[in-house]
């Protein structure tokens, strides 16, 4: 029941920053004019003296929207709101509520949503409240802006490269996240390169017209679900009767309460929560700590991602959450490779075909199990094998079939390893290597530089032969 820009004392002392922003405009579009202020300054002071009052308060009330929006700006403006409430708006926004939440349980084959907005508006504007609309929405078909094309030059745009990747990669994200959304609700699965093809697509196409780049809304994905659209057929038809509002019906739109909008939107909020996730807190694994404090790293990437997204933006905290799951993702596997991966004596432990390996070899051969990617959050566990390695060793197998992966860090790791055992005499065995592991060793010259295609075996079998023949041979011209 409150609108900062309606509150004329609120707006008011806003309107000396309007001055000055809209002053700094002026200076900027003379500088690209190429017009000198102190030359010229009798310029700037005729286009200052053409601001109108009407343009200060316009500037002014987007600039108290400004201070009044989000979560800090709604705590800031909380006591003030309580004392300048409009009873009316309010009544609005309660009634689009209690009809949201009621008609669904009289019927669901009518969007409750759309009863809501259709019976509050018409009683508001039937009775002629003196309620505060929607902002006026623009009319007509927008046409093609074609100096995108013909005044086309590469100095325009080489300054927004960064930011424009930046927007994008937000924009996919934004939008891989609205479908996630759309998936949990309706019970599908989406095509991601799809989506982004088809934002792609739309943000150019849009882009001709004078649009802006856009991307996937959770909200209004969530108001179409909530309201039975369950198809793509849907998105088309909203679509659709978007253009159609725009091209006819935008008067009659633009006398929608806003509070009508506002009580839409709570229900809306409330809809969006994942109560089912929120139940779980307490019951997951608490594996960060913070001094005496323990927490689970999931509860703290949502907590940074509430935090972020409630006082700064949405698609930031949402990148920036994906950026320390993958950190936190990256760090479990290093951590649960290093321990599956250590190096362990045949009598100690064995895999099934290790078990008849001859029992007077068990003390000269070691052998390591590589369980799980070798990258660089997993280097500083495997770069311990050297130490792992008793001075009675005299081969060390490394079983790879369970190594699918191996980046540059695991690489440079690996063969830094293989050096030092070369030169302490100790021949290194590699067993069943995986086509990608093999690839980047080739890459480099690991093999078969350091580890020559002899030492390579398919299978255990074939390794464990060629131990049988080779090491009883070397341990015998040792005793002679």
């Amino acid at each position: 029941g409150y609108y900062p820009k309606e509150d004329m004392e609120f707006v008011n002392a806003f309107k000396p920053m309007a001055e000055e922003i809209i002053l700094e405009n002026i200076l900027k579009e003379e500088a690209g004019e190429g017009i000198l202020v102190l030359e010229d300054f009798r310029e700037t002071i005729s286009r200052a003296g053409m601001i109108t009052e009407e343009e200060i308060m316009t500037e002014a009330k987007t600039l108290a929207s400004t201070e009044a929006s989000g979560v800090i700006g709604t705590i800031k403006i909380l006591p003030r709101a309580l004392r300048s409430i409009n009873w009316l708006e309010l009544i609005l926004a309660l009634s689009t509520i209690i009809i949201i939440y009621g008609f669904k349980r009289i019927t669901k084959v009518v969007p409750s949503t759309l009863v809501a907005l259709i019976v509050v508006s018409g009683l508001a504007i039937g009775f002629g409240f003196n309620y505060i609309p929607i902002e006026k929405i623009p009319e007509g078909f927008p046409f093609p802006v074609i100096e995108i094309f013909t005044g086309f030059k590469l100095g325009n745009i080489t300054p927004y490269i960064f930011t424009a990747l930046t927007l994008a990669l937000l924009g996919a994200i934004d939008s891989l996240l609205t479908s996630v959304v759309a998936d949990n609700m309706t019970k599908t699965k989406h095509k991601p390169n799809k989506e982004l093809v088809g934002q792609g697509i739309g943000n150019s196409i849009g882009a001709i017209f004078g649009g802006i780049p856009g991307a996937g809304a959770t909200i209004r994905t969530v108001v179409n679900i909530n309201s039975g659209g369950k198809t793509r057929l849907s998105g088309m038809i909203a679509g659709v009767m978007l253009l159609f509002i725009l091209l006819a019906l935008g008067p009659i739109a633009s006398k929608i309460p806003a509070a009508v909008l506002a009580g839409i939107l709570i229900t809306v909020g409330i809809g969006v929560m994942d109560y089912k996730g929120l139940r779980a807190i307490p019951s997951l694994p608490k594996d960060i700590s913070f001094g005496p404090f323990r927490l689970s790293s999931e509860v703290m990437i949502m907590l940074v991602v509430l935090i972020l997204a409630s006082t700064w933006n949405l698609v930031y905290a949402v990148g920036i959450g994906l950026i320390i799951a993958s950190l936190m993702f990256m760090k479990k596997i290093g951590e649960l490779t290093g321990i599956r991966s250590d190096v362990k004596l045949l009598k100690e432990e064995a895999w099934a075909d290790e078990a008849e390996f001859p029992e007077d070899l068990k003390d000269k051969v070691f052998i390591k199990h590589i369980k799980g990617p070798l990258f660089f959050g997993s280097t500083s566990n495997f770069q311990q094998l050297v130490d792992q390695i008793p001075p009675s060793a005299e081969a060390v197998v490394i079983r790879m079939d369970r190594m699918q992966y191996v980046d540059q860090s695991g690489l440079y790791t690996l063969e830094d390893n293989l050096v030092f055992l070369e030169g302490h005499n100790i021949t290194v065995l590699l067993v069943d290597v995986l086509d990608q592991p093999r690839y980047m060793m080739e890459r480099i010259d690991i093999i078969p530089d350091l580890i020559p295609e002899e030492h390579i075996f398919a299978d255990f079998d074939g390794c464990m032969a060629w131990i049988k023949i080779n090491i009883n041979d070397t341990r015998k011209n040792q005793e002679q």
